[in-house]
């Protein structure tokens, strides 16, 4: 039991990592705030302060998202100009 109890604590502790996507902006809805990739992923941003300014069709861009597992995407927590 006591050894069941650690393991459960020091799962609970670790740290839930980020998954990253990586791609060229194909369009991007300012009012809506929807990037379309040119792999075809559409994210549609609900947080817009992490969307770089002055965003535009062409930029190359990463990422940084908790995953929903087979549900898409859970979180966003970063995006980034390369």
């Amino acid at each position: 039991m006591v050894r069941f109890f650690i393991t459960s604590l020091i799962l609970a502790a670790a740290p839930a990592f980020a998954d990253e996507l990586s791609g060229t902006v194909i369009a991007f809805d300012r009012v809506d705030n929807v990037i379309v990739l040119d792999d075809k992923s559409v994210l549609t941003i609900p947080n817009p302060e992490i969307i770089p300014e002055g965003l535009v069709a062409g930029d190359a861009i990463t990422v940084e998202f908790k995953s929903d597992g087979e549900n898409g995407y859970a979180a966003f927590v970063s995006i980034k100009k390369k």
